[in-house]
């Protein structure tokens, strides 16, 4: 399609200069507004858990103090899950791709869209400030539980509140979502014409619209019970700390799958392009999106196994653990099947989806040995946790959320960045990441608690390899962000259609013009038939 408006980065409105980014209501600046503010947290909480790293090099005090190790890993749990983790794909690549993968000129809610992202800094700020007031930094862990969080003395109140705000932005961002599907989707395009990204954001928002007011509410309780000692869950009055392990984990297993879905999406849309084929069982992907987010909501059980619930219960929330892999793994299937007898390309986008999909089965794996009772028992409260927990989020969420940035970075920005140096940041990223976080897998399984400042002496080699992990995985992002930096700021003009991509993106120029089309498309065909090689003069 030729355009003869300005892109969205050149386009002038009320406002010029910084103010013309931070009020304004275009949906792809909004998107890279989150990204900067995103990628800002993300280095921060990466210096904090290479700092926990270094402290447990060795047994004893090394850099830092228990206090403040507990509050380090306290500030790194509640930036990477609260502000890179659960908003981060969904806020960046959806804000920026969702309304022109259905021939939208903007979301529903475009004033709403700008109001998430104030709260989103909001929250963010208030996190930060809670490390330097009154009692100090938080140190409950990022789950807060009671009665510990309604009894110390660190800045608790705040940090929880900070949770709040970033959870109200969490629920406006899927209410403009879901609206935006509902009503803005271009003539001719039914759900069944929708891009599988577009699914999986459908599937998000109603997570984020169900659950988040059960944590916002949850926090609140919190709050009160701090200031005014009401006693909703403080057993010396009468309350339940289960009760808020109920609550926090009724929200908090879905945000999981905020988390992960997004991120099949991303996948699913990478994999066709990069196999020149179109995707196996397109229904299967986009049903199972559903299908995940709906059982999500009833496995939350699982991360109270040893908390003292019933025998029946645990079995109940057992099996429900075990089919809720079922959808996950048809996903898996219909992505193996699509790469079979494929053209595969290996380019830098493409080797972050195939690491997305090995390490995420992976550790979807270890999710099942976690979810089996027997051996949930043996693992609870182990670092097997925190090398489980890493290979699906990080080894998922953020290895999707790199390789999405990759593919689109030439559209978004409209410029190419240096492949042979992508490709060797993926390399000492691949091989730090499993350095980190696989011998987290042994230590927890022959007994190292997590969470503990201190370790007996027989765990050091597994801590010292992990530690060096974390060096070369640091140095492997160094290098992927260095290389995108580099190109915003030299980088060459990008075309049109570098990938020769299929989807509608791809025929708009790139970077995008400020109102998307020149007219709204007419949708007369599936989402993956736009024909390839539109505009662009193949791959690079």
């Amino acid at each position: 399609m030729d355009n003869t408006q300005p892109s969205f980065l050149d386009a002038s409105g009320k406002y010029t200069g910084i103010r013309g980014w931070i009020f304004s209501t275009d949906h792809k600046r909004i998107g890279i507004l989150y990204l900067i503010s995103m990628m800002t947290f993300f280095l921060t909480g990466v210096v904090l858990g290479l700092l926990m790293r270094l402290e447990l090099i060795a047994p004893g005090p090394t850099i830092m103090s228990a206090q403040t190790y507990n509050a380090a890993f306290t500030v790194h749990g509640v930036i990477m899950i609260f502000l890179f983790i659960i908003p981060g794909i969904p806020a960046v690549f959806g804000n920026f791709f969702l309304p022109i993968h259905i021939g939208a000129k903007d979301v529903f809610f475009p004033r709403l869209n700008l109001l998430s992202w104030w709260l989103f800094i909001t929250g963010g700020v208030l996190a930060v400030v809670s490390l330097f007031a009154g009692g100090g930094p938080v140190d409950t862990g990022w789950t807060f539980y009671a009665p510990y969080s309604i009894r110390t003395g660190t800045d608790v109140s705040l940090a929880v509140f900070a949770a709040f705000v970033i959870g109200c932005s969490s629920i406006l961002t899927g209410v403009n979502f879901i609206t935006t599907i509902h009503r803005l989707r271009a003539p001719g395009m039914d759900f069944f014409r929708m891009p599988l990204f577009s699914w999986s954001l459908y599937a998000t928002g109603w997570i984020q619209i169900l659950a988040t007011p059960v944590i916002g509410i949850t926090l609140l309780l919190v709050i009160c019970e701090r200031f005014f000692g009401v006693g909703f869950f403080d057993p010396l009055k009468g309350g339940d700390p289960l009760l808020f392990q109920h609550l926090f984990w009724i929200y908090s297993h879905p945000a999981v799958y905020v988390m992960i879905i997004p991120a099949m999406g991303v996948v699913s849309e990478i994999i066709p392009v990069f196999s020149q084929k179109n995707v196996f069982g397109y229904k299967t992907i986009a049903y199972s999106s559903l299908a995940i987010a709906f059982i999500g909501f009833f496995v939350w059980g699982h991360h109270m196994f040893t908390s003292g619930i019933s025998d029946t219960s645990r079995v109940f929330f057992s099996v429900i653990t075990f089919i809720v892999a079922v959808p996950s793994g048809l996903k898996v299937f219909n992505w193996v099947a699509t790469l079979y007898k494929g053209s595969i390309e290996l380019v830098s986008p493409f080797l972050y989806t195939l690491s997305f999909i090995f390490l995420f089965s992976l550790g979807g794996l270890l999710g099942l040995v976690n979810g089996a009772l027997a051996t949930n028992i043996h693992i609870h409260d182990t670092y097997f946790i925190v090398g489980h927990f890493h290979y699906v989020m990080f080894g998922g969420t953020a290895i999707a959320f790199f390789g999405g940035l990759h593919y689109w970075f030439p559209k978004m920005f409209g410029k190419n960045y240096n492949e042979r140096r992508a490709v060797i940041a993926w390399v000492v990223l691949f091989i730090g990441f499993n350095l980190l976080y696989f011998p987290m897998l042994v230590l927890g399984w022959e007994g190292m608690p997590r969470r503990y400042y201190d370790y007996l002496p027989e765990f050091q080699t597994g801590n010292v390899i992990s530690t060096v992990g974390s060096w070369i995985l640091v140095s492997g992002l160094i290098l992927m962000l260095s290389n995108l930096v580099s190109a915003l700021i030299k980088g060459e003009k990008a075309e049109m259609n570098p990938w020769d991509g299929t989807t509608l993106e791809w025929t708009i120029s790139s970077p995008p013009p400020h109102h998307n089309f020149e007219k709204i498309p007419v949708i007369e065909h599936g989402p993956y038939e736009f024909r390839r090689g539109a505009g662009g003069g193949g791959k690079k």
